[in-house]
């Protein structure tokens, strides 16, 4: 294993660990000068973890503005500061004679482009300090509403008090705050009790890999099984073939034109 293996690394990442330690084992694995992830996942959340290894960071630019899949679960009648099951309690109120259609009539209202207000309890940066920073401190900071798209919510189960669903929506989306929004319009509050990414940037869950069995695998010598080459990664963008000079002006950093799809 070579610690300037360049590529993508797709991890399923497990309850309970932050994004942050999750990349370091990564990291770690490959021997890597440099990592980096493209979206961070709250650390109750699982599932799709883009880690970029070496000279694949310089693509992380093209993940993070990209469209990602959950599949969650929103709990009804129960208000938290953090709008998770992490947070403290705020509020609770009965759930009685919220029917499924209710909650259908109330979901189909976020689909299409919608404003939504970031969490306080977020990585959102104020004058340099994340919003969770502030919040913790008793100092909590409400950023203007933001613009963000959901391309898709569907309901798979209504077991009151949960919810059950699945969204595809644009990056910057903040789940949470989805189901806060549903409880407050249903009148009974709520928050988001269990989130899985299941898609990010192109990438699916049946690409990625637990990081214990990521683990055996460098054990093994063959973690190199699981990286996905920088000229594979964009698989939104079509590809270019390049000639010897036009190559060298790239790894320069000098601009390109008139060059198009091979």
């Amino acid at each position: 294993m070579q610690p300037d293996s360049n590529g993508i690394v797709i991890i399923d990442k497990p309850a309970g660990a932050t994004s942050a330690r999750v990349l370091a084992g990564v990291k770690k694995l490959y021997k890597a000068k440099k990592a980096g992830h493209a979206g961070t996942l709250d650390p109750f959340a699982t599932g799709v973890l883009v880690c970029c290894l070496n000279q694949a960071t310089r693509l992380a630019q093209f993940f993070l503005h990209d469209r990602k899949k959950y599949r969650g679960t929103l709990c009804l009648g129960i208000d938290t500061d953090t709008q998770d099951l992490t947070g403290r309690v705020l509020a609770e109120k009965s759930t009685a004679g919220i029917k499924a259609a209710d909650v259908q009539a109330v979901m189909d209202r976020f689909q299409g482009t919608i404003e939504q207000v970031p969490p306080a309890y977020s990585a959102l940066k104020h004058k340099g300090t994340p919003l969770y920073r502030l919040a913790r401190s008793g100092n909590p900071v409400q950023k203007p509403p933001r613009k963000v798209t959901i391309d898709q919510l569907v309901i798979l189960e209504v077991a009151s008090p949960l919810v059950h669903f699945e969204v595809t929506c644009s990056a910057g989306t903040y789940i949470r705050t989805l189901c806060a929004d549903a409880g407050r319009l249903l009148g009974c509050g709520g928050h988001l009790q269990a989130l899985r990414r299941l898609e990010s940037s192109g990438f699916a869950l049946d690409e990625a890999v637990s990081l214990d069995d990521l683990e055996q695998l460098a054990a093994d010598g063959n973690p190199e099984s699981r990286l996905i080459p920088m000229a594979k990664a964009l698989r939104g963008m079509p590809a270019v073939t390049a000639d010897r000079r036009m190559a060298e002006r790239i790894g320069q950093g000098q601009p390109v034109v008139g060059i198009g799809p091979a």
